[in-house]
């Protein structure tokens, strides 16, 4: 199994990439809404940018992350991830509402003789759409390898602005189609684009609350715990399973059940057998603490 640091370094790697595309993005859409008169694409460069920003704020909170637990953190810096997935969860919801109030002004306010977008940004967005749509699968995919929740979050930016920039690929196309009377299209696209990034952005602030507020780990990874501490020699049943993430790692605490007439000292070697098959289990456990109760 990758080390805590093998994973870090794994998601740093795919942060700088998305830094490095939305970054290029962000310019060729803004200078395409620009000077091809598409409010939709300009909101969407504006969304680029945030994620830029979103983007370089994750990957700073997974380089504390990784530091070693000292004195004044000795369950380790983990949470940093987890206050960066909330950031991130925090610029997607902003990013939303910015495209959301332009699109909203554009509609009540706009001139009804404005210039349609020029036939060109359908091609640029269509590279957009498929870039931002690879880059969601690879962040995803890293996220989960990773088990790194702000990763995931990022992802999601990604997938947002895919789905941001196709909302304004199919009003600018209605609007061409349509000629004056559907130039608005443009806009309305891109405030439907709103909701599906609200969405995403609740959905990945409540998993980060979840996190700092020491959410119970899934069934999945309590169930491993359990069963890798029931095949431990000695051990009769397991009372108690409290599993929390911090950051890209789990912690655990557990009470195990053993022969009540065994010594003190037996039972403390079957709780520190119990710790090492789990912390060597590939379970992703940085801590553990095992608590003995007499069966």
């Amino acid at each position: 199994m990758d080390s805590l640091a093998d994973r870090a370094a794994r998601g740093r790697r795919v942060l700088a990439l998305g830094v490095a595309v939305n970054s290029l993005l962000a310019l060729v859409k803004l200078a395409a809404g620009w000077f091809g008169h598409s409010d939709a694409l300009i909101a969407d460069g504006l969304e680029s940018s945030l994620d830029v920003l979103s983007s370089s704020l994750i990957w700073g909170a997974l380089v504390y992350a990784g530091r070693p637990p000292d004195s004044d953190h000795p369950y380790g810096h983990g949470k940093m991830e987890s206050l960066a997935g909330i950031a991130g969860a925090l610029l997607l919801l902003a990013a939303g509402v910015l495209v959301a109030i332009n699109s909203i002004n554009e509609i009540l306010f706009g001139s009804p003789d404005r210039q349609a977008p020029a036939p060109f940004t359908l091609i640029v967005l269509i590279v957009v759409v498929v870039t931002k749509e690879t880059l969601f699968r690879v962040a995803s995919r890293r996220g989960k390898e990773v088990a790194s929740t702000a990763i995931e979050s990022d992802a999601w930016h990604h997938r947002s602005d895919a789905l941001t920039s196709l909302a304004a690929l199919v009003g600018i196309s209605l609007s061409l189609i349509g000629g004056p009377a559907w130039v608005a299209a443009d806009d309305w696209a891109a405030l439907f684009s709103c909701s599906i990034i609200a969405f995403n952005g609740v959905r990945m602030l409540k998993v980060s609350l979840g996190e700092i507020l020491d959410e119970q780990a899934s069934p999945a990874v309590i169930s491993g715990v359990i069963q890798a501490a029931m095949a431990v020699e000695g051990v009769e049943n397991v009372e108690k399973c409290r599993v929390r993430k911090s950051g890209l790692t789990f912690i655990a605490d557990l009470h195990v059940r053993v022969n009540g007439e065994v010594t003190v000292t037996k039972g403390h070697v079957i709780a520190h057998k119990v710790k090492d098959v789990l912390m060597a289990g590939g379970l992703r456990l940085s801590d553990v603490t095992v608590h003995i109760e007499p069966a």
